[in-house]
């Protein structure tokens, strides 16, 4: 006997219901800013304009995801913040060569499409995107049964931002001398989780019941956006970095010419509770260097004049603070000393 009911939303993909989701992206974006992009979501492309401040613009893009965060997030079943994650991880690397962000795409693909969850989710994004002062202009939602079990998801986003040429970040600007600031986190950001869940599983942690570690392992990740900007925009800054997988060293080491080496003295370094926390559920120092923050979310690179101007740029937990220097050297970074952590 033939089956005559086999169409594409038996099979799991609900078309109705992605296309409401569309018309609600659409009327939240309309509502966050007065501007014409938001008619390009459900649109095969979007179309802006180049900014006309700008005299020489150069574009810069970067794309990027949560990763394992989603995991958290799922467990909490707290959406409404991961979408800021989602903007900080691709606008903070935009930001370290200089650029302004201009416009902002996301991706979200999802077992099933549940409007509740998605809009928590889009609500997080266009909060994201109003911080780093960017505009979302369209994305994509995929429904993908059989991908994902259930309730699970995933995120990814991409971004457009603008530098005048003159004003371009790159290592062709650190010189010997110049000082090594950090910048501090406001916690984990979106990196790590892997080793963090294992931690929770190991320990059988019930995360729900945890209040300390709920709020600390959700927290959205910081956007450095304004107060980098505020400073190229006065030239104080020579190069940055922002500080995710891989840590300290394997970030810095990306923006050292060669012949220099950031002289790093790692007990200068202020780590959140969070990372004392993690640290003496047995990892080492080594595994802590090289895989979260460590309460530094991102790194300047500057002339000494300029450090209590910069610092001026800042609020108080987030003041910067010098943790090294360049010297001469065949190695591109140097890490002396230890981190102190708190018994």
């Amino acid at each position: 006997m033939k089956d005559n009911n086999l169409t594409y939303q038996n099979s799991g993909v609900n078309i109705k219901a992605a296309d409401r989701f569309v018309n609600y992206i659409s009327k939240k974006a309309k509502n966050q800013k007065k501007s014409s992009n938001f008619k390009n979501i459900g649109g095969f492309g979007a179309i802006n304009q180049l900014p006309k401040n700008i005299k020489n613009p150069v574009l810069v893009t970067c794309t990027d995801g949560v990763g394992t965060k989603l995991e958290i997030a799922n467990t909490l079943n707290k959406y409404d913040t991961i979408g800021i994650d989602l903007v900080a991880m691709s606008v903070n690397d935009l930001i370290v060569q200089g650029a302004k962000p201009h416009i902002f795409l996301d991706y979200i693909s999802i077992d099933k499409i549940n409007l509740p969850k998605l809009k928590k989710i889009l609500v997080g994004i266009l909060k994201g995107c109003k911080i780093a002062g960017c505009e979302l202009v369209g994305g994509e939602t995929a429904e993908m049964p059989g991908t994902y079990t259930r309730n699970k998801f995933d995120l990814a986003g991409f971004a457009v931002g603008f530098v005048e040429k003159n004003k371009l970040l790159s290592k062709k600007k650190v010189k010997r001398n110049n000082l090594v600031i950090a910048v501090p986190s406001n916690g984990i950001h979106s990196n790590g989780y892997s080793l963090v869940r294992k931690i929770l599983k190991r320990k059988k942690i019930k995360l729900k019941k945890n209040k300390y570690l709920k709020n600390e392992l959700i927290r959205p990740t910081k956007i450095y956006v304004k107060e980098i900007l505020s400073l190229v925009k006065k030239n104080y800054v020579n190069a940055c970095v922002n500080i995710t997988g891989g840590g300290l060293e394997e970030n810095i080491k990306r923006i050292i010419p060669n012949g220099l080496c950031a002289d790093i003295n790692l007990s200068k370094i202020k780590p959140l509770n969070i990372f004392n926390w993690i640290k003496k559920s047995g990892i080492t120092d080594n595994e802590m260097i090289k895989t979260f923050n460590c309460g530094v979310g991102f790194c300047l690179i500057i002339k000494e004049e300029n450090l209590i101007k910069i610092q001026k740029y800042f609020k108080k937990n987030f003041k910067p603070y010098v943790i090294g220097k360049i010297i001469y050297g065949k190695n591109k970074i140097k890490l002396n000393e230890k981190i102190t952590w708190k018994k």
